[in-house]
Parts: structure tokens; C-alpha cells; sequence
């Protein structure tokens, strides 16, 4: 027994001692990263492990494959206190844990047994899955991610099988009170017995299993920081360190601190060490690329490869960093042009389906619009049209660079009092620039404008004196610009001591709640869907009798949701609610839809620029909306009205199908 315990001692020294060295190594790698607080609100960020760690919420939004690998989840917290029981045995000869009272170890057998049982189940699936049904998005991204899947299968295996096959062996070896609480070990012990081996059979049994459980354990620690599977590790800091701020929040850039060198994050050293966390979290599951609509058409721009490209990178670099290695290769890399590429980081549309997937927490987007602020900022690098857009935002204020005198020329004969005559108003309607100057965004102002009015809502707009809010700018890494606009835009709001805004574009809406307190700009802002489902509860406006026209475009609706409203907001059901009271029929759903939606692609101030890789987005999105049989496509944002339009006009479908706001929608229904 002594060599037994002498033996243990030693592989748990070496074991452990290298494992930890490892680990250690990729928290020094960690500190390559910026510096940032992530320490604040820790009541929240406990409640975000109790969610997304214990809970799993995220991943049973694929029901069937989250709760086998929840089973494998709760199953290894049980299952652990049996390891850590096996290995203290080993080093302590005769340790048990009964001392915890019959009762109470007698209940952590039993669910041990049960948990093994659901995990092998889970595993033998997961086998079956990559085998057999082989879905897309697990296609491994290389060779050593192919094998490494299934060498941890293999693992989970070893370690499930060799419990079961010692808890047999052990009860037909010695008998205790808590035995009748192993159901599945029972069963083990049964078959062993029917095979009719010595005392000295079953001891051998039970040892070789011991020591195969225990030395898969010791290689499962030591291998995991070379593992896609590290997020057993990681997940959990992930999901704790993970942003409390909306969604939505673009961090603000301190542009007078005049000890910054450098804006965005054009190497390494410039993300912060989060982004280094994400990499190491990162499951390869493929979730963030499923609903991407760069993924989805073909673009250079895959979220999963981004997020595993970064880990890359970031173990090489800090490596070198750490060794002091100054010849290494990686150190020499630009990061925008050698790890990723421009075209990568200019794909993005800011939709957010990939952090909305995402199962532990990884915020793609945020480190995607560091990086276009280092292009941007920093070396002078964007997409061709983007100057030019600059520039009409620069020196008009919108991004067509039309006269800001006409901005409120879509409301002239509709008597809607602007603020400079009359700040004496409830609401200011804040137009944006679509409704301002696009003629078919014009119908959405027009339509909620009459709707407001019909309601007896006191409101005004600012015509003339409204300004761009900077989203678009902001999220094409122009932040010195962005910043100017903003405080321009804040400028005029604070003149009429605005509180209250009403908008009929998700991106207003969102820069307006989510970014423009940062500059201590605080509204009531609330966007058009929402209102208008307020004003209908209370009976301020009223359907027609016949609300519905027989056989018009309006008898099959399908329902768009706008990614920065449902996803960034969570504003779903309000617009299908007033479609529904428009139309008594609930909106025709396409597969993806609320906040598995599918972007139309003019997101990140992608709407101004032009789409040169890969196939569309917008008719990548107008095909799954045709499927339905809808001949009316609703949304709630003018931006995506454009987009739907382009993809319909793409499909040569213009005429047979229409693109809609929802307030077009309502005003055609109501008395």
C-alpha cells in the first residue's frame, strides 16, 4: 500500500505542479492585454455565473445538444467530489467521505451514479453528432481541432467508465450501508459478477480502474491549456468578467487625455486583456457563425476564426513577450494585416448575432470596432466610400451630404410645431437622418408624425437644427468625428432642456438610451413600435371596423426584426403586436427570427458602404422572407426598409412583394 501512496504523491506533485505551470503561463500571456476594470458591480457579475455558468441559459437555445452538454456539466461538479475523494484516498490510504454522515454520503453516490449515466449518454451523442449528423458549424478549423474534439471525448469516457467499473468491483469486494444508493454501479456489479472473478480478480479490477481514472484526471488538467477545451476553465471567469454596460455601449474614447498615444487597437497591446480571455474561452462551437451574416455570405469575416486566430496570436506573442524571445516571428506581425485581415474587420455589420450566441459571453464586436479605430485614427486606412461619407457627415451633418436646411422639409404642410417656435411640447420627435432626407424613409416620418397627431400627442420636431447622433460614424471607427457630432447634437437638446424622445430608428434609439450618457446626456428615449402599442392600449387611436382590405398586399405579413432593436434593445413583440391589430392576423415568422434574427446588413455603417465580397446580405434575407409567402415585408427601421427594398429589387420580386414600416402599417388601419 505504501508504494501506492508513495506513487500517488509523486504523479500529483508532477502532475499538478506542471499543470499549474501552464495555467500560469496563460495568465502572464493574459497581461499582455490593456488594463481595464472589470472588477465593479459583483453582485451582478455573480448572478451572470449563477445564469450563464450553473444555469447554461445560453446554451439551450440549441435545446437538444445544451442539455446533453449541461449533463456533462452538472455531471463533472458531481462527479469531481468523486475524484477528489479517489485522489485523497490515494494519498491518505482508507479516506472516505462518510464522514458527511451516512445520509448525506449515500445522496452524493446515487447522484454520482445517475450523473455518469447522463454523461456517458451525452458523450456517446456528441460522438454520434460529429460522425453522423456532422453539422456545419462544428467543421473543424484545423487538423489538431478535429482530433482534439474527440481525443476529450475519449477522455470524458475513460473517466465516466473506469468510476462505474471500480464502484462494481468495490461492492462485491467489501459490503457497506450506503451501498443500495449506487443503482448503476449495482448493475455493473452484476455483470462483473456473472463472469465469476476472485477476490483477487475484483481487486485488480477496481485498482486498474482507480488508476486510470485518476491518471486521466491528472492528463485532462495538464492538457486542457492546449485544448480548444480550455473553457472548462475559462468559461466561467468569461462569463464573470463579461460587460454590464447595454449591449449596445461602444466604449467612449477619452480624446483629451493627452497622455494617449495611440487610439483603437491596432496590435495586441491595445485590446484589453479581456479580448485575450475571450480567445481562451472560446468553445469553437461554431454558435457565433451560424446566424453571422458575413459567415452566411461568404465573406472573410468568420467570427469563430476571429475569436480563435486572437488566441493564437496571443499565446505566440505573449510567449515571446515572456521569454524575452525578441527574433520571434510573432512579434514582428501586424496584427489587422497578419493575423486578420482589413477586409475582415470592414465586413462587420455590428449585428451582434455572434455575442447574442455566444455561450460564454465573448464580445466579437467590441474588438472588431477597436481595430477599426486604429485603421481609422491611426494609419488613415477605411473603405473607399467611407471618406466620403465622412465628409458629408463633416460638413452637413448627414451622410448624403444634402443641405441641412431641407431637413425638415418632409414636414412642411403637416403643421408639426418645431422647438424653435415652440419648445412647449411633451416629445421631441427626433427624425434621424433616413426620415429626413430618403424618400421612402420620408413615409415612416410622415405616417408616425399623423399617428402622433390622430393620438392628440404633444410633440415637435427640431427640422433645420436636428443633427446626426454619430452612430453610424462611431461604428465606422471614426470616434474624433463621432464625438464632435455628438456633443453638437447634445448642444441643441440641452438648448430646449429636452426630456422626452421619440424615434423611429433602432439606431437613434440606441445611441440616444445606450451612448449619450456617457457624455452626461441623459433621456427618456422610447422608439415608435413602443409608443404606438402604448397609445393603442390606451385607446388614443382606434382600428377601423374593417381594418383589414380583402385581398390587398397587407393579407400575408412578414415581420423583419431590426438587429439593434431586438437584439440590442430586446424590443420584439411590440411590432408584432400592432401588426397583428392591423392586420387580425399574427405576422407570417421567418425560421430566423426575434433575436436569432438575420441581419439585412446596414448595421456598423455598412449602409453607406458598398457590399464587394461575397454574395448580399439584404437578398439573403429577402429569400428567407419570400419562403414565407408574405407579400408585405414590415420593419421598424429605415435603414432595413432600404436594404429589404434593394434585396426585393435584386429578385426582381418589386412588384409582387412590398417593404413596409410598421407605423405605414397601422396608419392605413386605424379610424
Amino acid at each position: 500500500m505504501w508504494i501506492k501512496t508513495t506513487l500517488v504523491w509523486l504523479v500529483c506533485v508532477a502532475g499538478f505542479g506542471t499543470g499549474f505551470y501552464f495555467y500560469f503561463r496563460l495568465f502572464r500571456y493574459l497581461q499582455t492585454g490593456k488594463s481595464e476594470n472589470r472588477f465593479d458591480q459583483i453582485p451582478q457579475r455573480l448572478k451572470n455565473i449563477l445564469i450563464g455558468v450553473l444555469g447554461q441559459k445560453k446554451m439551450f437555445k440549441d435545446f437538444l445538444p445544451g442539455l446533453l452538454h449541461a449533463f456533462i456539466f452538472w455531471g463533472f461538479i458531481i462527479i469531481s467530489i468523486g475524484t477528489i475523494e479517489m485522489i485523497l484516498e490515494g494519498l491518505f490510504p482508507g479516506f472516505n467521505l462518510s464522514f458527511l454522515g451516512i445520509s448525506i454520503y449515500s445522496g452524493i453516490l446515487f447522484f454520482q451514479d445517475v450523473f455518469y449515466t447522463l454523461v456517458l449518454t451525452a458523450v456517446l451523442f456528441f460522438f454520434f453528432r460529429r460522425i453522423v449528423l456532422k453539422p456545419k458549424r462544428l467543421t473543424p478549423l484545423s487538423a489538431h481541432s478535429a482530433w482534439d474534439a474527440y481525443f476529450i471525448l475519449t477522455l470524458i469516457l475513460l473517466i465516466v467508465t473506469s468510476s462505474l467499473t471500480m464502484g462494481g468491483a468495490r461492492l462485491l469486494i467489501e459490503a457497506h450501508p450506503w451501498d443500495h444508493w449506487r443503482p448503476v454501479s449495482f448493475l455493473i456489479a452484476s455483470f462483473l459478477n456473472t463472469t465469476s472473478p476472485s477476490q483477487a480478480g475484483l481487486f485488480w479490477i477496481s485498482e486498474i480502474s482507480w488508476w486510470i481514472h485518476f491518471l486521466v484526471v491528472l492528463g485532462f488538467f495538464m492538457y486542457l491549456p492546449f485544448s480548444k477545451h480550455l473553457h472548462v476553465m475559462a468559461a466561467a471567469p468569461n462569463i464573470f468578467f463579461s460587460r454590464l454596460t447595454p449591449r449596445g455601449r461602444l466604449k467612449k474614447i477619452n480624446l483629451e487625455d493627452e497622455s494617449q498615444t495611440s487610439f483603437g487597437a491596432g496590435k495586441l497591446e491595445e485590446l484589453p486583456w479581456k479580448a485575450i480571455l475571450d480567445g481562451y474561452a472560446c468553445t469553437e462551437c461554431g454558435r457565433c457563425n451560424e446566424f453571422c451574416p458575413t459567415y452566411n455570405t461568404n465573406k472573410p469575416l468568420k467570427p469563430r476564426s476571429l475569436i480563435v486566430n486572437l488566441r493564437h496570436h496571443a499565446e505566440k506573442k505573449g510567449h515571446a513577450l515572456y521569454t524575452k524571445n525578441e527574433a520571434s516571428e510573432e512579434l514582428k506581425k501586424d496584427m489587422i494585416q497578419d493575423v486578420f485581415t482589413e477586409d475582415a474587420i470592414w465586413d462587420c455589420t455590428s449585428c451582434g448575432a455572434c455575442v447574442e450566441a455566444c455561450p460564454v459571453y465573448i464580445e466579437h464586436v467590441d474588438h472588431i470596432i477597436e481595430m477599426r479605430r486604429s485603421l481609422v485614427l491611426m494609419q488613415g486606412k477605411m473603405e473607399p466610400e467611407a471618406q466620403a461619407v465622412f465628409n458629408n457627415w463633416e460638413n452637413h451633418s448627414n451622410p448624403w451630404g444634402l443641405p441641412q436646411a431641407t431637413r425638415g422639409d418632409w414636414a412642411k404642410d403637416l403643421g408639426i410645431p418645431l422647438l424653435k417656435d415652440n419648445a412647449n411640447v411633451e416629445y421631441l420627435y427626433y427624425v434621424g437622418c433616413a426620415a429626413s432626407f430618403d424618400k421612402q424613409a420620408q413615409k415612416i416620418a410622415v405616417s408616425f408624425s399623423k399617428l402622433l397627431q390622430k393620438a392628440g400627442v404633444s410633440f415637435g420636431i427640431l427640422g433645420e437644427e436636428e443633427k446626426c447622433n454619430g452612430e453610424s460614424c462611431r461604428r465606422l471607427g471614426n470616434e474624433y468625428l463621432a464625438q464632435q457630432m455628438i456633443q453638437d447634437n447634445i448642444s441643441v437638446l440641452k438648448k430646449y432642456n429636452v426630456k422626452k424622445i421619440l424615434v423611429n430608428c433602432p439606431h437613434c434609439l440606441n445611441t440616444l438610451k445606450n451612448e449619450y450618457p456617457d457624455f452626461d446626456a441623459h433621456f427618456e428615449v422610447t422608439h415608435h413600435s413602443v409608443f404606438l402599442k402604448k397609445l393603442m392600449d390606451e385607446g388614443k387611436l382606434k382600428l377601423r371596423s374593417h381594418s383589414r382590405e380583402g385581398g390587398n398586399l397587407l393579407d400575408k405579413i412578414t415581420f423583419h426584426d431590426p438587429c439593434y432593436l431586438a437584439r440590442y434593445n430586446d424590443i420584439t413583440e411590440a411590432p408584432r403586436d400592432l401588426l397583428q391589430l392591423s392586420s387580425g392576423e399574427k405576422p407570417l415568422e421567418m425560421e430566423r427570427n426575434r433575436k436569432k434574427g438575420f441581419c439585412c446588413g446596414a448595421g456598423g455603417g455598412r449602409m453607406w458602404l458598398e457590399e464587394k465580397r461575397g454574395s448580399r446580405i439584404n437578398v439573403n434575407r429577402v429569400e428567407e422572407a419570400i419562403s414565407t409567402g408574405a407579400k408585405t415585408i414590415a420593419a421598424s427601421c429605415p435603414f432595413c426598409i432600404t436594404m429589404l427594398q434593394d434585396g426585393l429589387n435584386a429578385k426582381n420580386k418589386e412588384t409582387e412583394i412590398q417593404t413596409k414600416d410598421i407605423s405605414e402599417i397601422l396608419f392605413s388601419a386605424v379610424e
